[in-house]
């Protein structure tokens, strides 16, 4: 598979409210190049396991981390994640995938060189990337951008982990039948871990802090300089949830 991209976009349109997220899905096929830059909206786009692996377009970081992960689907998935992040950035901004360079920001918590994922030389678009057991999302801004796909998780996993959720996240699910909180849960996973990532701060700021509730519509995010959205995916994967948080205007360069 050569060329700047993995797939052609088809989109993947159903009825929504206002601002729900279009998503895009990567199928066989060059993809236009360049493809026109993000606009207000984050453009998004889902990754299927089958897309091909080309460890020669990944640096020595993304390279050494697959070698890390076992052999098997894991590893290649990985490698196509970071394939398809590269071909698609590399179609956005005209540069050819190979020569496409990233960095990361500063964390905001720590100053550790471990904060939002960026290009180096900072002349394209925002972008984060997720992966679920058999698919990756990745998106693409203007402006900061953290995306978050989750498998929906067992009854056993909530309990273990809900715990160190919001106070009021967890008054919610301690509300709902017990066969109703793995759904809601991956809900606000989702939510929470797309927000982190947006603010660069990932997993390492204390989950209790914001409140993205557990229900079936996001509420407003906990700082309105953001937008936070659920992405729909059924029933392309309907044992997945995802969530997309954006920063309002201005682009976060900072």
């Amino acid at each position: 598979m050569g060329g700047a991209g993995t797939g052609s976009p088809h989109l993947d349109r159903r009825p929504s409210p206002a601002r729900t997220p279009v998503v895009r899905s990567l199928a066989p096929g060059p993809l236009p190049d360049p493809l026109p830059p993000p606009g207000a909206a984050a453009e998004l786009w889902l990754l299927r396991e089958h897309h091909d692996a080309d460890f020669s377009l990944l640096d020595p970081a993304e390279r050494d981390r697959a070698a890390r992960t076992r052999p098997g689907p894991a590893r290649t998935a990985y490698a196509a994640a970071h394939t398809a992040l590269r071909r698609l950035l590399g179609a956005y901004t005209g540069t050819p995938p190979a020569s496409v360079r990233l960095t990361r920001d500063d964390c905001p918590l720590c100053g550790g060189p471990h904060g939002r994922p960026r290009l180096a030389d900072r002349n394209g678009p925002h972008f984060s990337l997720s992966h679920a057991p058999g698919l990756t999302l990745l998106a693409f801004a203007a402006t900061p951008v953290g995306v978050d796909v989750e498998a929906v998780p067992g009854p056993a996993t909530v309990a273990a982990i809900a715990r160190g959720l919001h106070p009021i996240e967890r008054r919610e699910l301690a509300a709902l039948p017990v066969a109703d909180r793995p759904a809601a849960f991956a809900r606000a996973w989702a939510r929470k871990e797309a927000y982190l990532k947006g603010l660069g701060t990932g997993l390492a700021r204390p989950l209790h802090l914001d409140y993205v509730g557990t229900g079936p519509v996001a509420p407003p995010p906990p700082d309105p300089d953001w937008t936070l959205d659920d992405i729909p995916l059924r029933p392309t994967a309907p044992a997945r949830t995802a969530a997309l948080a954006l920063l309002r205007g201005g682009d976060g360069r900072r």
